[in-house]
């Protein structure tokens, strides 16, 4: 099923992945388990895999060679954290081994995180333009785009947009912008929990740390929310925006509207108890390949 980058970015991943930070974890006493998880996410149906944490392109190797066909995918590479020209060697290097199975995503990322942080969308273009010249092909790259003018650089330099904590509101601004060819595959957060106060508060503890990230906050008043819905962990308003919760069929609503307002594919991320972003739920995602009809 690998990324093809040739105009069937879509098809090629389907329209449904996960996200997930644990699956990037370099412990060599983990190799096996994240191995075997990764054949099993494959076996269940799911189109992508999507490494949190600025994970680099040296993170999807082990689960590429784990598995057969599923893309697996930065979400996102730090363009501050990793060299242009180290990427595009591991890019070139990973391409010859496993070709068409691995889609680079990139980010500016914040400047709380970053040692230096300027000029981030100057920064984007020259990264790009190191990774033209360095051979990685733009249909084999998508971008963290959030704000217009990232989404319109988005447009003409690459495969996509890969937006994380968006609704489906700003994937219906989000394709006008890019116009019917380029992949959009918001990422989603979800809890499978039916109680809306435990729900809340798993979702508050992943929530609490964005909250401090002006990328994130700027976007969501951009998209109507207040100041107010912002302070004090968020608002319910806010929560219930930005993370789906309930039962299956709830989930897979909440899932589909993105796909409805013109995603072509949702990378989803399972929160369990505690917020917990780096653990692998794999009794939840086989609850959700079941829900989402994989």
């Amino acid at each position: 099923m690998g990324f093809s980058g040739n105009g069937t970015q879509a098809q090629a991943i389907g329209r449904y992945g996960l996200w997930n930070g644990g699956l990037r974890d370099p412990d060599p006493a983990r190799a096996k388990e994240l191995a075997e998880t990764a054949a099993e996410l494959e076996e269940l149906g799911y189109g992508a895999l999507w490494l949190g944490g600025s994970s680099g392109v040296e993170h999807a190797a082990p689960l590429i060679e784990a598995t057969s066909s599923i893309t697996v995918a930065t979400g996102i590479l730090s363009i501050w954290q990793y060299e242009a020209a180290d990427v595009a060697a591991r890019w070139s290097a990973l391409e010859s081994a496993h070709p068409s199975r691995f889609l680079l995503g990139l980010g500016v990322s914040h400047a709380k995180l970053a040692a230096q942080y300027e000029r981030p969308y100057a920064a984007m273009t020259g990264y790009l333009d190191a990774l033209d010249a360095a051979g990685v092909p733009a249909g084999r790259r998508v971008l963290a785009a959030l704000g217009p003018k990232m989404m319109e650089l988005t447009r003409d330099r690459s495969a996509g947009a890969h937006p994380y904590l968006v609704t489906p509101e700003h994937t219906a601004q989000s394709r006008e912008i890019l116009g019917r060819g380029p992949l959009l595959a918001p990422e989603f957060t979800v809890v499978l929990d039916t109680d809306p106060e435990r729900a809340r508060t798993t979702a508050r503890a992943m929530l609490s740390f964005y909250l401090t990230l002006p990328n994130y906050t700027n976007s969501w008043l951009r998209l109507g929310f207040t100041e107010d819905d912002l302070a004090n962990g968020g608002s319910d308003r806010l929560v219930d925006a930005l993370i789906g919760w309930g039962d299956e069929e709830r989930l897979r609503e909440r899932i589909d509207a993105f796909l409805d307002a013109g995603a072509d594919h949702v990378a989803v991320q399972v929160l369990t108890a505690g917020g917990d972003r780096n653990g692998l739920p794999r009794e939840e995602w086989r609850r959700l390949a079941a829900a989402l009809g994989l």
